[in-house]
């Protein structure tokens, strides 16, 4: 049976929440640190294709206001926020989640996960 896949980072608060609520849960899952383990580009590119760039590119942490100004700048596409997500994992919004039936969500939303439970 498919289960939970987890991609974020251990220390990340976010990730430390969402985790907690799926062990309160009972709900079993893999996790995946991509700071750790890296991003592995298959899943990079699913995620970009189910969830979109913009979603996915976190520019409120802390990695995205480091960058300069150029770098910033430089992320205008698909193609440009793949290579900084690359480059940087910790520029990617967390957790990912691939979900049981393989869909993809991206941030952590206790409400929204408590409704994919009972679909």
């Amino acid at each position: 049976m498919a289960r939970i896949t987890v991609f974020g980072i251990a220390n990340c608060d976010t990730v430390k929440r969402a985790r907690a609520w799926l062990d309160e849960q009972e709900l079993a899952y893999e996790f995946h640190d991509f700071k750790k383990a890296g991003v592995p580009l298959p899943c990079l590119d699913e995620w970009l294709a189910a969830a979109g760039w913009q979603t996915l590119l976190n520019r409120k942490g802390t990695t995205w206001r480091k960058l300069t100004d150029a770098q910033r700048e430089a992320v205008h596409d698909a193609a440009s926020a793949r290579a900084l997500m690359l480059a940087q994992p910790s520029v990617i919004k967390r957790p990912v989640l691939r979900w049981p039936d393989g869909v993809i969500t991206v941030g952590f939303d206790p409400a929204e996960w408590s409704q994919r439970l009972e679909a």
